[in-house]
């Protein structure tokens, strides 16, 4: 139940990427052909199913769907079946899982464009509250310690590196602390530098990318937040038994 929810919710954050890059309207008009414009009947919107039945192409004009689409929906769809299976239900399920869907959105739009809109930061902070409130899962000096916790240490990597790190990323890890806690946030800082570091190793060993060209942060931001809710808390405890003094 929880992995075809999040293959659904997947599909709706392509169009959100989509859409709000190209600056339309989200919820307002029907999906539609990126190539030819045709509108998408609903038996093209089946998350995965629709793109392996149709071979990855449009029935109408032909044109390449872009892998993308059915990687974000499995992708999501993974993300909700694993956060399900690390929490049950508990409390903490869905402030987790709303987290998980804006940093995955974030991702996106972060990899395409090197944009995190200001407009979903703030639907996730607003959202962030919201449901702690009514969970009963943070109260405000939990959420502005978490908040104060994530973007810091962003924020001095910005100012020390004179534009190193993107305001929206540092928004965005802020946001991520409302839902994770300060010692949650800072094992996903952690776990995301960690990342990208042996991928920009990486990607400068290939030849890919140069010393000066930037990388999108907001992707790591999101793998990081996504697996300190999975093994956040057991990277603190081994940590505090073997290195805390």
């Amino acid at each position: 139940m929880f992995f075809t929810a999040g293959l659904f919710i997947g599909s709706f954050i392509n169009t959100y990427a989509y859409r709000v890059l190209r600056n339309k309207p989200v919820a307002a008009d029907r999906s539609r052909c990126p190539r030819c414009q045709r509108p998408l009947a609903p038996r093209d919107l089946i998350p995965i199913l629709s793109f392996i039945l149709l071979k990855g192409k449009c029935r109408y004009c032909g044109g390449k769907v872009s892998l993308r689409y059915p990687a974000a929906e499995l992708f999501t769809g993974i993300v909700f079946l694993f956060i399900y299976l690390k929490v049950g239900f508990e409390r903490e399920l869905v402030p987790y899982l709303f987290m998980c869907c804006v940093l995955i959105a974030a991702a996106f739009t972060d990899l395409e464009s090197m944009i995190i809109h200001d407009s979903l930061i703030l639907f996730a902070l607003m959202g962030g509250i919201l449901l702690n409130f009514l969970f009963g899962t943070a109260g405000l000096k939990e959420m502005l310690l978490g908040s104060v916790a994530g973007g810091l240490p962003l924020l001095a990597v910005a100012l020390m590196s004179k534009g190193g790190m993107g305001g929206g990323d540092i928004k965005l890890a802020s946001v991520m602390g409302i839902f994770l806690g300060w010692k949650l946030v800072l094992a996903a800082l952690f776990i995301s530098f960690f990342i990208g570091g042996m991928v920009g190793m990486l990607l400068l060993l290939l030849g890919i990318k140069r010393r000066k060209d930037c990388i999108p942060f907001g992707p790591f931001l999101a793998l990081g937040g996504i697996l300190s809710i999975l093994f956040g808390r057991e990277l603190i405890h081994f940590y505090t038994a073997n290195f805390y003094v």
